[in-house]
């Protein structure tokens, strides 16, 4: 079973969902002596194999799938739909967009994957916004693979060490894209300790759980990752450092906003999906703030149209553009290149 002290360099590319995550970052981060992550968030269990089979078609090396863990909202918070699609209705109607009218039941199929990762495994998988089973861990611990989880506090990382997992992604409120916090209720931010900063979160973690932890949140640079690894992290995973790759599959829009000036800052919002995830501040996420509800994926598919529509004329102001705090560290280049230069910047 994979760990991480097989890595000749304890960097991870993290997994990027909505299409930034491609087979080809995967493979050029493992050259580079890294570990590469496929995101199969919105994707089917059908696509998701077919990201697995490019991805050893270019790589011999180990690699890791994300799962979206599916989560019941609650009914309140799906009443508050049409409430926030009539917010939204004006912004459609301008860009000739149909925001549906009813959401129908989400194309992610949990047991589909489960079962496609069971039948075909890959090294490592890892969890978002909440835990499998214990069935769902078993099965895939007889299978051979690596298990992780996302926390966001010390109690998620005490389930998921009670659960079993062989490792911890502790993910600081710094991240860009989804917080992965494992409830709505957590996501509230009725835990005092959640919105620690990465580091005093990782100390805290890392005398909770005795497992190995990676660091995930604004780690953009060479004196981030070596403070990381210095404060317990086996290895750090980035994300919004990875977006201007050449092998990225970051739409032109979104890489045009990492590098435009008049972005000068990020925010969380739940504007775009209805869960918590941090993005460069735009437009649309000043107008809507966090009026849209918890529902995931709920929102996700009630905006969807209005994304597309928005990422097709690159109009910034109203894309999501998922980011994390290092975003102006974000450089354009190879990923193996820009993976041995951040270890070589951590070194030194």
């Amino acid at each position: 079973m994979f760990t991480l002290d097989e890595l000749a360099l304890p960097i991870i590319a993290a997994p990027m969902a909505g299409g930034a995550s491609t087979p080809e970052l995967v493979a050029a981060v493992n050259a580079a002596g890294g570990l590469g992550y496929l995101a199969a968030g919105y994707r089917t269990a059908a696509a998701m194999a077919e990201q697995i089979a490019r991805t050893r078609e270019l790589t011999d090396r180990p690699f890791g799938v994300n799962l979206f863990v599916p989560t019941a909202t609650d009914p309140a918070e799906l009443a508050a739909l049409p409430a926030y699609r009539a917010e939204l209705l004006p912004e459609a109607e301008r860009w000739d967009v149909t925001l549906p009218e009813r959401i129908a039941p989400d194309d992610e199929d949990w047991a589909a994957k489960i079962a496609a990762l069971l039948a075909d495994p890959v090294p490592v998988v890892s969890y978002t916004f909440g835990l499998p089973t214990r069935q769902e861990a078993g099965a895939l611990r007889a299978a051979g693979t690596a298990q992780v989880a996302t926390v966001t506090s010390v109690a998620e990382a005490r389930a998921a060490a009670e659960l079993g997992m062989d490792g911890l992604c502790v993910q600081g409120p710094e991240a860009g894209g989804h917080r992965g916090t494992h409830t709505v209720k957590a996501e509230r931010g009725t835990e005092p300790l959640r919105d620690l900063p990465l580091l005093d979160l990782l100390a805290r973690v890392r005398v909770t759980a005795d497992l190995p932890l990676i660091a995930a949140g604004g780690l953009g640079d060479g004196p981030r990752i070596a403070a990381a690894l210095a404060t317990g992290a086996a290895a750090v995973q980035l994300g919004t450092a990875y977006l201007l790759t050449d092998e990225a599959g970051t739409s032109a829009p979104h890489r045009a906003a990492l590098a435009d000036p008049a972005f000068t800052e990020t925010v969380r919002t739940r504007a775009f999906t209805g869960r918590v995830a941090r993005g460069l501040r735009n437009s649309f996420t000043d107008r809507h703030a966090d009026q849209a509800p918890h529902a995931y994926p709920e929102v996700h598919h009630l905006t969807a149209p209005l994304r597309a529509a928005a990422t097709g004329r690159g109009d910034t102001q109203t894309m999501h553009l998922w980011a994390g705090t290092a975003f102006r560290q974000a450089r354009p280049g190879g990923a193996g290149e820009l993976t041995a230069r951040l270890w070589r910047d951590a070194r030194h």
